[in-house]
């Protein structure tokens, strides 16, 4: 039996939330996943999940064979390190997991300037707009704006995402332009699921403001926002990354620029600090410096 290939299936159900998910993230088919969970059952000897029709949550047994599949699948993860830890040049498969506005603004150019650094390394970049399971997908490192970290995960902070307030002239020119943020009461705000869905930050001089924000759409990918922003439907907050090339452009106006958003921390994050291959270490230390570097240009968008 493939007990290795069951434990994969068995963390994948419980990262995706489902079998029908997990046999779409795994492209095997939902009767496969069925079969290797029944193998993690009757390997553990116990009934891992309760399930209904319309959900399914890990029984005790469950959460002490995750732990376990877990542990397994870093250790089998780790074989094939082994020879890319003892030689000076990085080399061998790397996967890497980021959001599409990261990777589109920053991250590609990042990964094709270390390519050609290292030319024996290959890089699958994984672009997804949600959380990733490490472990259970097999990413080596996902490249995160955020400001909260698993605390069983270990992240290297790259920088600094500075974040701006913007809109359409059309849309302005329609509702008027807030001049202070109390004034984005009485807008169309379009707001991220994962962050700021209700409420924005700002801060002024040493002072915070915190305001109240709601509109006709949320969603959980800011660049879905940005296109409705630049169609003239809301305010929203973006990343300054994404948002000043647009700015720059006359395509989008800066609104409250006298107010500094909530800034958020770009991450790169992974799972052990053992076990490190030289793709891997060379790669945080490139991304370290690379960030650094580049994210100048969005430090002001004055």
């Amino acid at each position: 039996m493939d007990y290795l290939t069951a434990a994969r299936v068995f963390v994948t159900i419980h990262s995706r939330g489902s079998l029908a998910a997990a046999a779409e993230s795994l492209e095997i088919s939902r009767p496969m996943v069925s079969r290797y969970l029944s193998i993690v059952e009757k390997w553990a000897g116990a009934r891992l999940y309760h399930r209904t029709t319309r959900r399914i949550s890990l029984t005790a047994a469950g959460e002490a064979a995750l732990t376990h599949c877990r542990a397994l699948i870093e250790i089998a993860d780790r074989i094939p390190l082994v020879a890319d830890q003892v030689v000076a040049e990085p080399r061998g498969l790397l996967r890497i997991a980021c959001s599409q506005p990261l990777a589109q603004s920053l991250l590609a150019r990042a990964v094709n300037e270390y390519l050609l650094r290292h030319p024996q390394v290959t890089i699958d970049l994984q672009i997804l707009n949600r959380t990733v399971d490490l472990v259970a997908e097999r990413i080596d490192v996902a490249v995160r704006i955020c400001n909260e970290i698993d605390p069983m995960l270990i992240a290297k902070r790259l920088g600094t995402c500075e974040s701006v307030v913007c809109a359409s002239a059309n849309y302005l020119m329609k509702r008027g332009v807030p001049e202070v943020p109390e004034d984005l009461a009485s807008h169309n705000c379009l707001t991220y699921s994962h962050f700021g869905r209700t409420s924005w930050q700002f801060e002024k001089a040493g002072s915070m403001h915190v305001v109240a924000v709601n509109g006709n759409l949320t969603g959980d990918d800011s660049v879905t926002l940005l296109h409705a922003t630049l169609a003239g439907s809301g305010i929203a907050m973006q990343p300054a990354m994404s948002a000043l090339p647009l700015i720059r452009s006359g395509e989008l106006v800066q609104l409250l620029a006298d107010y500094r958003p909530q800034p958020l921390g770009i991450y790169a994050i992974y799972t052990s600090r053992s076990y490190i291959s030289a793709s891997m270490r060379t790669m945080l230390d490139f991304l370290s410096e690379w960030f650094q570097r580049e994210l100048a240009a969005f430090a002001s968008v004055a």
